[in-house]
């Protein structure tokens, strides 16, 4: 005859353990140190100051094989549907870096009709295909996915529909706005040292990525696999050697994007409208506990203004 009485103390003890067991991994999660997998955005690779694209983009690689990382590039397909740009796609893919949808016209879709972002994904997809590191990955144009609830819900399932995963961002900067500052200098004064901006540009991201993992622990309860979103402009070509030595003289460990994709976190889908920023942000916004460290939009030239005119850049 069954001892229920004791079965359900050994279901008990079970409990117990796996709670247990629960908190620990928590905890574990909680201390140790955190990670950062890049992601560059556009792929707008151009002729300009100081480098041609070709330049730009070997750079990049380089510095990217230099830290022993495999990064994720979301790329907009008009500025590689032509055979430059195909060429450079090969080469991205060959050095094992991973491809994503970020539409084809990179336009605003967060509140137009879903249908038009279908559009446009579709439309992308075929430049991107050929390539062997191509993930269904799918990162928003402006990391907008709608307005409103019913828009952003019908976004996400243009994704849904397309089996493609949304290539969340958690950590958000104003990377784009350090390179318009860099090259606004430069067509005032070709021989300026750079420099600065390349300090500006480490303290910036290192800025920022301390207050996203400070919220996604309180969040989480944990620090997550970070993604860091970049762009494929001459600041990260100049500079991402230098970035990612800082990010490691900080105690950050850098990891491949396809790694820090895998975690659960980046299956979220936050219940906030209108719907953008990081995610770390969203998931702030619909905590509800946190809204006094946010602000909105959560990253913007405009924030980093003041500090870039003190310094003279």
């Amino acid at each position: 005859m069954l001892d229920r009485r004791r079965l359900l103390s050994g279901l008990a003890a079970v409990s117990a353990l796996t709670a247990t067991g629960r908190a620990r991994a928590v905890a574990s999660e909680a201390g140790r140190g955190p990670r950062l997998a890049i992601t560059i955005d556009d792929f707008n690779i151009t002729d300009g100051a100081l480098m041609d694209g070709a330049a730009r983009h070997r750079a990049v690689l380089d510095a990217l094989d230099a830290a022993g990382i495999k990064a994720a590039g979301l790329v907009a397909g008009k500025y590689v549907d032509n055979p430059t740009g195909a060429a450079r796609l090969a080469a991205w893919a060959e050095a094992g870096h991973l491809i994503g949808n970020h539409t084809y016209a990179h336009a605003y879709y967060g509140g137009s009709n879903p249908g038009d972002l279908g559009a446009d994904i579709d439309r992308c997809a075929p430049v991107i295909a050929p390539y062997a590191t191509a993930r269904p990955l799918f990162r928003f144009p402006y990391l907008a996915e709608g307005r409103t609830a019913e828009t952003r819900d019908r976004m996400r399932s243009v994704l849904a529909d397309r089996g493609l995963r949304n290539a969340h961002v958690t950590i958000d900067a104003s990377d784009w706005y350090v390179d318009q500052r860099l090259r606004e200098r430069l067509d005032k004064d070709p021989g300026a040292d750079v420099s600065p901006y390349g300090d500006f540009l480490v303290r910036h991201l290192l800025d920022r990525a301390a207050f996203y993992d400070a919220l996604a622990r309180d969040v989480l309860g944990r620090s997550p696999p970070h993604t860091l979103l970049i762009h494929h402009t001459l600041a990260t070509a100049l500079f991402l050697p230098k970035v990612l030595k800082g990010f490691r003289d900080a105690g950050w460990t850098l990891i491949d994007a396809e790694a820090a994709f895998a975690d659960t976190v980046f299956q979220s889908k936050p219940d906030i409208a209108p719907a953008a920023n990081s995610l770390i942000w969203q998931l702030a916004k619909a905590d509800g506990r946190f809204e006094a460290r946010l602000r909105s939009p959560g990253e913007d030239g405009p924030y980093e203004e003041p500090a870039m005119d003190g310094l003279g850049l």
